[in-house]
């Protein structure tokens, strides 16, 4: 009995799974403008036209030019919709588009919703921004890529890398490339991508562990304050995983130029 993506297939290309005298497809491929960013310079201009082995799978397709799945929202294979896993069983035109807000729901690959992230070693300044705006972010520099998988694989939360290969890992379900190496516009990306504008809360987020701020009275942070600190300065918060204590110092009118800068954007 033939399965669903034999059927689908069939619908789509008019071979079913039997129907393959050569072993090898033919597949032009069409990458949206703003997934073009991931190939080389010499195929971002033209489809890219590749010969590849019968019932290769979609993601497989996609990502051996260089696009990672979850920079991918909807696949059409001669205007079909698929999944990634899908297989490729006849010469066909692939068509590969990134995120957006307006695909259909039953087409769309990318989770919706997603408010929770973990960020690879290199993206210290954004996940430090981020967590400056309220965003959930975990972050270790020290963090090997193992590490990162397994923290995905437990949490469910989305992979912020510059990474390529990581983000290509199957256990990745969720994450971003962020296009920019500068951590102000990475942070503007990020908040785009995942529609996280509505979600902001700045200054309720440790800047150092990620855990969340709540308020202290004066007299429970005193042991932990300088001299003049505690002359000048009534209103504390403190983090309730690392118990780092925070006021509105000198150095608040730095962060807040910078949480106006990102939030103008």
């Amino acid at each position: 009995m033939p399965d669903d993506n034999d059927r689908k297939q069939k619908e789509i290309t008019g071979f079913s799974t039997g129907a393959n005298p050569t072993g090898r497809v033919l597949i032009s491929i069409l990458f949206d403008k703003a997934l073009r960013f991931f190939l080389k310079r010499s195929q971002r201009e033209d489809p890219v036209d590749r010969a590849v082995d019968y019932k290769t799978s979609a993601k497989d397709v996609i990502e051996a030019c260089g696009v990672p799945h979850p920079e991918v929202d909807l696949i059409l294979v001669d205007g079909q919709s698929v999944r990634f896993g899908y297989q490729i069983r006849a010469d066909s035109r692939v068509e590969v588009f990134p995120y957006s807000p307006g695909h259909d729901p039953a087409s769309r690959l990318q989770e919706r919703g997603i408010e929770a992230f973990v960020a690879d070693g290199h993206l210290g300044k954004l996940a430090r921004d981020l967590r400056l705006l309220g965003i959930d972010v975990l972050y270790d520099n020290t963090a090997a890529d193992r590490d990162l998988l397994m923290i995905i694989r437990m949490t469910g939360r989305a992979l912020l890398s510059r990474d390529r290969r990581l983000l290509m890992h199957g256990a990745i379900k969720n994450g971003f490339f962020p296009r920019s190496q500068q951590p102000l516009e990475q942070t503007v990306e990020v908040i785009r991508r995942f529609e996280l504008s509505s979600k902001l809360a700045p200054f309720t987020r440790c800047l150092r562990c990620n855990g969340i701020l709540n308020p202290a009275p004066k007299e429970s942070v005193l042991g932990r304050l300088q001299p003049l600190t505690k002359l000048y300065y009534n209103d504390f918060s403190q983090c309730s995983l690392c118990g780092q204590t925070y006021w509105r110092g000198s150095h608040i009118e730095k962060l807040q130029k910078r949480v106006r800068a990102l939030c103008n954007q």
